[in-house]
């Protein structure tokens, strides 16, 4: 083992159990898959920043001694075991915990099986001196998860980081458990040690980010799913996780963001207390925010995807959305009555009560879907005379294999409608008045009636008028001809 010192230098010394990467080369098309593995766990840390985040790594073949952290270390004999026990050893004699990340499954392979020694098994996190091990579940793409209460400042400060993770980023969920050693006599189960502090959990409560520490406290393992940002990882170790648990690494080493507050000036003080509180406020927002985000998408898409995309079911279902969000009250009539005896909707508005037919055609749509509303309004006193109806509608996703954009403003040429009694509105239209929230649109387009003076002098921004039938009509899309 090639033995590295140094002074002072103000880099934090951290182990990563791979080999370096800047000097690898990708391998070929015919290389094995031993070099493919070395290499593609040697690339997961070739965009760190590490001068900038005040660290220096010490890769395989390198001296951990004086090491304050060690990242992924590795159990196996000639892949890093050496480095790992010498970096405890290192850490014991200074009095000092071993602080150890270690990252749970393998992003690229859902069936979270070991893909090679150079990094931890896919779901699961062994302890190196210690019985039992952390075992994990991969949870379902789009997962929700949330910071566990109580939780001191540098695990929170962790757990908002790895909230801000992709969408798409994988979670396992973490269970402590026994180790179980085949010998001659047979099975023998030791039961695990230490405790599992969750940071970020799912929504059952358990664990996705967690924080483990033996009785004795020699050892501080952080297991975090893989797929992580390590810029964000390297600069909480240095920023809070050795401030917190090895306060003395940062001040041998003479680190920048050493800070002794009994050393320092009130300006200083001050100064770096409200740095601290930026951050926090930030990463708190930008949780928050894109947790609003979130499920504002979450509501928002059957909506947009059932009025602009959707057929059936689909279809009617956001139309009874925004109908009900307009302020009507909104009846389904197939549930009512059963069958297909009447048109979809019932809509009732102040003292209004109009019938709504919604439909959805792939190309052109065919002038049979008004014949079908003409026939529903004719029965309808039939299914319900207690009930009149005093207006209908007929509303028509028409054109749902085009992008919206390319779609024919009307859903039919003027002259077929005319003379119809009931509009024939196209649900690209109803999308926009919905997301506008421009109710009285909707409520006068579903109703047949003219928009008043001022909505025609005055309409919502993005929004051009077209003059339909009589009617006043909203291009929603930002330019003539198109829905």
């Amino acid at each position: 083992m090639a033995a590295r010192t140094s002074g002072p230098n103000g880099l934090v010394p951290v182990h990563i159990a791979v080999h370096e990467p800047a000097p690898m080369e990708e391998p070929g098309p015919q290389t094995n898959d031993y070099v493919r593995d070395r290499f593609a766990a040697s690339t997961k840390y070739a965009g760190i920043s590490w001068t900038e985040h005040g660290v220096e790594p010490r890769w395989l073949g390198m001296d951990t001694g004086t090491c304050a952290a060690a990242i992924n270390p590795s159990h196996f004999s000639g892949h890093g075991a050496d480095e790992f026990d010498r970096f405890l050893s290192g850490a014991a004699s200074r009095g000092e915990p071993a602080l150890i990340i270690a990252t749970m499954g393998t992003a690229d392979d859902d069936q979270d099986r070991v893909r090679s020694v150079f990094g931890p098994p896919g779901g699961r996190v062994d302890f190196r001196h210690f019985t039992g091990a952390i075992v994990g579940e991969r949870l379902l793409a789009g997962a929700e998860v949330s910071l566990a209460p109580g939780l001191h400042a540098a695990d929170r400060d962790l757990g908002l980081r790895l909230l801000n993770r992709p969408a798409d980023a994988p979670w396992w969920t973490m269970t402590v458990q026994a180790t179980a050693l085949e010998g001659a006599r047979g099975t023998t189960v030791h039961q695990p040690e230490g405790d599992l502090i969750p940071i970020l959990v799912d929504s059952l409560g358990k664990p996705v980010v967690a924080r483990w520490t033996p009785t004795d406290s020699e050892q501080i393992w952080y297991v975090v799913p893989d797929d992580v940002d390590w810029n964000q990882v390297i600069d909480w170790i240095v920023r809070h996780a050795l401030p917190q648990h090895v306060p003395n690494a940062l001040r041998r080493i003479r680190s920048r963001h050493h800070a002794d507050p009994a050393l320092q000036t009130p300006a200083e003080t001050q100064a770096r207390s409200s740095l601290e509180e930026l951050e926090r406020r930030y990463l708190e927002d930008k949780a928050r925010l894109e947790d609003e985000l979130a499920r504002a998408r979450q509501e928002a898409d059957p909506v947009r995807d059932g009025l602009l995309y959707g057929t059936g079911s689909e279809l009617e279902d956001a139309v009874a959305v925004v109908l009900r969000a307009a302020g009507f009250t909104v009846t389904e009539l197939d549930k009512e009555l059963g069958g297909t005896l009447s048109a979809d909707l019932l809509a009732e508005l102040n003292g209004s009560t109009c019938l709504v037919e919604v439909k959805a055609a792939a190309g052109a749509a065919g002038e049979k879907l008004i014949s079908q509303l003409q026939r529903h309004r004719e029965k309808w006193p039939q299914l319900r005379p207690d009930r009149p109806a005093t207006c209908a509608a007929l509303i028509v996703n028409h054109q749902h294999r085009l992008d919206p954009a390319e779609r024919p403003a009307e859903v039919y040429q003027r002259r077929v409608v005319d003379e119809l009694p009931f509009p024939v509105l196209a649900s690209g239209d109803l999308f926009h008045w919905w997301r506008t929230q421009h109710w009285q649109a909707v409520q006068a387009a579903v109703l047949g009636q003219a928009h008043s003076e001022a909505e025609r002098d005055d309409p919502p921004a993005g929004e051009r008028g077209t003059s339909v039938g009589g009617r006043r009509r909203w291009r929603p899309w930002g330019r003539e001809g198109t829905v």
